[in-house]
């Protein structure tokens, strides 16, 4: 029999150890308490992982507290981490979404030895228990690979860009441009900074529009918030036609949400990156737990099919996969787009 090596091997026995507990699991309300903050409620994929939550925290016995909202604004995220402090919590589970104005939080829960898990965004400064995050990189890169093999390496595309200030904007965008400038040089990108907001990304859209009628392809980096817009503004321009009609956009999307496997099957976008909604809320919570029992972790592959990297000194990352979905396999079950709500 083949071993695995040590630290492999540790990290292995600490997620089987995490992972037996079973739905009949009941909350220990004697057990430390752990405190979600949510980071927005404008997102259909964050109001997704929102569900999950008690689900989760219930299957793995944990005492959670009543979870806050930081609404996108990272002044009540720095409020609702006081407030969460001052009321027990002993980990909070977060997804700052500007990920480097959150340092100085970090540095005051440390000093108070309690462990933060990060959801989806990595902070740029200070140490965390453990990032819970998807390889964002790949979600430019797949999404760039998609629509250059689509538009046969010719024509011009709206890029809505994340928030530059969050990690996930950046490593998106600078995934996306890299590949469009080394493989498709044929291929016009205009970049849309957003905010992650819809409206800023159906005006940006709507202007380029006027000025480049052609456009044939779009890149959005949260479907979550920018499906809806997006559609109803190709809808009023008579856009919205399936892929055979030659003025058909070619959409690629980030996120997994429903909606987004909806638009798939009618053929008013084409794909989308699946975002792990159901496994953020299952391991964030499982690393806090492991944090407040003392549990320690090192790179390496695990048994949910992801791999542990040491991003920098002090900060482990567990990437879980995010598969592309297109029509050939948005009926796949295991997607947690198919899941949610059944």
């Amino acid at each position: 029999m083949r071993m695995l090596p040590p630290l492999i091997a540790a990290t292995l026995l600490v997620s089987l150890a995490a992972c037996g507990d079973t739905a009949d699991s009941k909350t220990d309300t004697a057990s430390p308490p752990i405190a979600v903050d949510l980071p927005r409620a404008d997102s259909d994929f964050w109001n997704s992982y929102a569900k999950y939550i008690p689900q989760f925290a219930k299957e793995s016995g944990i005492n959670l507290m009543a979870p806050t909202n930081s609404q996108n604004d990272i002044a009540k995220l720095v409020a609702n981490t006081q407030a969460l402090t001052s009321q027990g919590a002993k980990a909070i589970v977060m997804a700052p979404q500007d990920t480097g104005a959150i340092a100085t939080t970090l540095t005051t829960l440390e000093q108070k030895k309690i462990p933060v898990v990060t959801v989806d965004t990595r902070p740029d400064k200070g140490k965390v228990y453990m990032v819970v995050r998807a390889d964002n990189k790949a979600y430019g890169e797949k999404a760039c690979e998609f629509l250059g093999q689509k538009l046969g390496g010719k024509g011009k595309v709206v890029e809505f860009q994340g928030a530059l200030s969050s990690v996930n904007g950046r490593d998106r965008s600078e995934a996306f441009a890299a590949c469009m400038q080394s493989k498709y040089p044929g291929i016009t990108v205009f970049a849309e900074p957003t905010d992650w907001e819809g409206a800023k990304a159906s005006a940006a859209l709507q202007t380029r529009l006027a000025q480049h009628p052609d456009i044939n392809g779009i890149y959005m980096q949260a479907g979550g918030v920018f499906l809806a817009p997006t559609l109803q503004l190709l809808r009023s321009k008579n856009l919205l036609v399936p892929p055979s009609d030659p003025k058909h956009v070619f959409i690629v999307s980030n996120d997994g949400i429903p909606q987004e496997f909806d638009a798939i099957r009618k053929g008013e976008i084409d794909a989308t990156v699946s975002q792990p909604a159901d496994l953020y809320a299952k391991y964030a919570l499982f690393y806090a737990k492991a944090a407040v029992e003392g549990k320690t972790f090192a790179p390496g592959k695990t048994d949910h099919d992801s791999t542990i990297v040491q991003v920098r000194d002090g900060v482990l990352e567990d990437q879980l996969p995010a598969p592309l979905v297109t029509k050939d396999n948005v009926e796949d079950k295991a997607l947690w787009g198919n899941q949610i709500g059944k």
